[in-house]
């Protein structure tokens, strides 16, 4: 008896020799992996669910035959996250962070090859076939795929330079790519572009055996933190992405590009000291107020904002719900807990006579509200909050916004000589899920590079924003092209376009910045300040610069109210010559009435008396409107 179990045991262990254990499991390489759920359900799936491959072999590439690195990708995510997630995945893939609507439309608005800001293309063709279209809200019944460009063809809204610079530098970031693999832009695609927490180093941090202490080699595989799924995303992961364009994601944590100093200095002879993320040195300024209680980005955009709400839009500002009131109330109420478009904001309860905020992360918060701070002792809250043509005209971040980053004048220049990698055309991969990798790029484009005029995070100007409410404005983009010939001369110096609507097309647009202070805009700042008007500092001299223009990059309206630079969001523009009077109007009395006397205690003013300041208004008025 004991001769045969011998034999048996022999038998079977020269089986697991040859072929590999008869029910071998990922984990008996993979051990001390972190469960990639805390949800029960999710952590009873085996790993093939999800990855594929063979678990039943014994040797490595046997083992990760057919597999799928990242399930998540849009290209398989229909046979995984979407079992149990179907609506979500299909909302997600008609939403502005899979179609990039928003950066599509603006570019080509702004190179004249297309006459409409609204959105024509997306990265990849999407239809909406739900049957539910709202076009009262900007929804679009589809979108096509962008095109290429093709140097040998004549340009025209078909084969424009845009749609080359949108494949070369612009889309980068959408969930059916990788983005840029460097330090601070590691993510994934699909559905774990969000969800599977990624290390600016691009390196894991878990207890994977099979992957812990490896060498990550020359050109590391960018793996996230831990193997673990979590709704709890963090900031960073956030300015994975959104860190250019409107620059929101390091403007909420309070940083800024700088023009490449990397200052200080280091303690090596002649090394600065800067790091670089996002390939960028930056600079530290004050961050978002939110950012500094502690709360998450999550916190306040919903899953709507993230996920969209099953429309394809052309415009973030279509398809964020979220506002300022929806959480912090209006003059005259406190907050009904509800979003913008009705919806309820399921982490914002009412305690009592206070709105109280249930964070992400476990924390409590208490919201102020406009309601009650215009009824407390703060002065100047009153006369700011406590005004109604403020409230009904003005987004609350125009005043509470104080910085704004402005990157004035992109010099973009394309070289039809040599070929460069597109974002959008991929080769198809063994692992389908790694296409979207910056590394399996085509060489269908052409290079380009950019550069910029000059930077700056003080004041921004003002105007109308899509809402009809006055809303910060900062330069998006203010494109100077110049192109280089496939023989390697210069075709075109320097050339600013024209909208197909015929204004100048360097664009300056509204933005919620993500800069928010407790301490607001002085009164002075926005109504005796040109730069606040849109009317610019009149330092920068274009001419001189090389530019074709006769006005400075910040200056977006003339004193007349002459439009001068565009704007790509449909319905904004600068303030016209009536409201630049009536601003201005209000400027005169901050000239006498700064910000102690205007909200001096006394009831009268002692300088001079109630007659005579009433004959000095009407003649200060009188001269004014004259002019």
């Amino acid at each position: 008896m004991k001769s045969q179990i011998l034999i048996l045991f022999i038998l079977i262990s020269l089986v697991f020799l040859i072929k590999g254990p008869l029910f071998a499991k990922c984990t008996t390489c993979h051990k001390g992996i972190e469960q990639i759920s805390r949800i029960d359900t999710m952590n009873g799936l085996e790993c093939d669910f999800c990855h594929r491959g063979n678990p039943g072999a014994s040797a490595q590439k046997e083992a990760h035959m057919g597999l799928w690195r990242n399930p998540s990708d849009y290209r398989v995510a229909h046979k995984t996250c979407g079992v149990c997630h179907k609506d979500i995945l299909e909302r997600s893939k008609k939403s502005l962070h899979a179609t990039s609507a928003g950066i599509i439309s603006a570019t080509r608005y702004l190179f004249g090859a297309q006459k409409t800001k609204n959105a024509i293309y997306a990265n990849y063709e999407i239809k909406d076939l739900d049957g539910l279209v709202p076009r009262e809200k900007g929804a679009r019944p589809l979108l096509k795929a962008l095109p290429s460009f093709d140097p040998n063809v004549h340009e025209s809204p078909n084969n424009s330079p845009s749609d080359d610079y949108l494949r070369e530098e612009c889309l980068r970031c959408h969930l059916w790519s990788y983005g840029a693999e460097r330090y601070g832009d590691y993510r994934a695609s699909g559905c774990a572009a969000c969800h599977i927490i990624y290390d600016n180093d691009g390196k894991y941090k878990g207890n994977d055996s099979a992957i812990k202490g490896k060498s990550p080699g020359p050109r590391p595989v960018p793996r996230p933190r831990v193997h673990t799924i979590t709704t709890i995303i963090p900031p960073f992961q956030c300015i994975h992405c959104h860190n250019r364009g409107g620059r929101t994601g390091v403007s909420f944590i309070g940083t800024i590009e700088s023009d490449g100093y990397a200052s200080p200095w280091s303690c090596k002879p002649g090394e600065k000291g800067g790091k670089k993320i996002h390939g960028k040195y930056y600079n530290h300024l004050t961050p978002d107020l939110h950012y500094k209680k502690g709360l998450y980005c999550i916190d306040c955009h919903t899953e709507a904002d993230v996920h969209g709400d099953g429309n394809i839009y052309s415009k973030k500002e279509q398809a964020v719900e979220i506002e300022c009131q929806d959480c912090h109330g209006t003059m005259n109420k406190k907050s009904n807990l509800k979003t913008s478009w009705g919806n309820h904001l399921k982490n914002l309860k009412k305690k009592k006579d206070k709105i109280i905020l249930f964070s992400k992360r476990g924390k409590i918060h208490k919201v102020p509200q406009v309601f009650d701070i215009i009824r407390g002792k703060n002065k100047r809250a009153k006369a700011s909050m406590g005004n109604r043509a403020h409230m009904e005209r003005l987004e609350c971040y125009a005043c509470h916004a104080p910085w704004a980053p402005q990157c004035y004048g992109c010099h973009a220049q394309q070289d039809e000589s040599t070929h460069s990698f597109d974002w959008l055309d991929t080769k198809i991969s063994s692992d389908p899920t790694q296409s979207g990798r910056a590394k399996n790029r085509k060489k269908t484009a052409y290079k380009w590079w950019e550069t910029r005029s000059f930077i700056r995070w003080e004041r921004p100007s003002l105007g109308i924003n899509s809402e009809d409410k006055v809303s910060p404005f900062i330069p998006g983009c203010q494109v100077i092209f110049t192109q280089i010939g496939p023989d390697g001369k210069c075709k075109i110096y320097n050339k600013i376009f024209k909208t197909l609507d015929g204004i100048w097309a360097i664009a300056t647009n509204p933005i919620q910045p993500h800069t928010i202070s407790k301490r607001a805009r002085t009164c002075e700042d926005c109504h005796s300040n040109p730069k606040a008007l849109g009317l610019g500092m009149g330092i920068y001299d274009s001419k001189e610069n090389g530019l074709p223009i006769d006005f400075s990059l910040e200056r977006i309206v003339s004193e007349n109210g002459t439009q001068l630079q565009a704007t790509s969001h449909v319905g904004a523009r600068p303030f016209n010559k009536d409201e630049i009077k009536r601003i201005k109007r209000v400027g005169i009395c901050m000239s006498c009435h700064n910000q102690s006397g205007l909200f001096n205690k006394k009831k009268e003013l002692e300088i001079i008396d109630e007659k005579m300041h009433e004959r000095l208004i009407k003649s200060m008025l009188k001269s004014y409107s004259t002019k």
